[in-house]
């Protein structure tokens, strides 16, 4: 059932989405050749116990880290660890943070030194893939419309949309109903209504769309071993239009 959020509950859930966004504003400053994901990861979990914030993926069936960290090939899910980023790496690191009893989930990929023109190329159509699909979240399109803006985008650069990861109702919980793909066609699929709040997360692949999972049960790369990226946000659908609550 898709519970819906009245403006007052969405108000709350402005403080979650604060704590990920200046979270993101952070760590783009830190972000360098030779740090490690696994110092990411400890610089998330001080920043949100500082905010007033707590990882919600700890423990997340049986996921053991505050943040996901997926670097190059890696779609999602990926697991911090000690290796050092180098010269020329993508990673996404996706949080979620709870305040209050609300969440905050947001995704941002960033370029490590200085990447490859395919990688800044994979980077600034994956965003716009984003934001293009914000555009469509109004009240009374239908979700069909928001992730065709999305698939199209992509396809015409050249880039593939993953189909086996889905963006997601956001709420008291991580996910909630709805779930959906980031691949649609117009007027298809459910209406957005007033008082839904969703994520919007296209992951785009350089290659194909086809993805495998390491065997930490996590992990999900591409089949092919070309890079991939994703942007999320947390929006709320609203009957002045989307707002955009992990807005950096």
């Amino acid at each position: 059932m898709i519970t819906l959020k009245s403006r007052a509950e969405i108000e709350e859930m402005k403080k979650a989405g604060r704590i990920v966004a200046a979270f993101h504003r952070a760590i783009a400053g830190i972000i360098r050749p030779g740090i490690t994901t696994l110092e990411i990861e400890s610089f998330a979990v001080r920043f949100l116990k500082e905010n007033g914030a707590k990882a919600y993926t700890i423990g997340f069936n049986g996921y053991p880290y505050a943040t996901c960290a997926s670097v190059n090939d890696v779609i999602a899910h990926g697991f911090p660890n000690g290796n050092p980023l180098q010269e020329g790496d993508i990673v996404t690191i996706d949080i979620v943070a709870e305040a209050d009893g609300w969440i905050g989930d947001s995704g941002w990929c960033y370029a490590v030194g200085e990447v490859s023109e395919e990688a800044r190329k994979l980077m600034r159509v994956t965003k716009e893939c984003l934001y293009l699909g914000i555009e469509k979240a109004v009240a009374g399109n239908r979700i069909g419309d928001v992730m065709h803006a999305v698939q199209t985008h992509a396809e015409r650069n050249g880039f593939s949309v993953v189909r086996d990861l889905l963006g997601h109702g956001v709420g008291r919980e991580m996910h909630e109903e709805p779930n959906y793909p980031h691949v649609g066609n117009p007027g298809k699929g459910f209406r957005l209504k007033e008082g839904m709040v969703l994520t919007i997360e296209p992951m785009i692949n350089a290659g194909k769309a086809f993805m495998t999972v390491d065997a930490d049960g996590w992990t999900a790369r591409t089949a092919d071993g070309s890079l991939s990226a994703q942007y999320e946000h947390t929006i709320a659908i609203t009957a002045d239009g989307p707002i955009i609550l992990t807005e950096q």
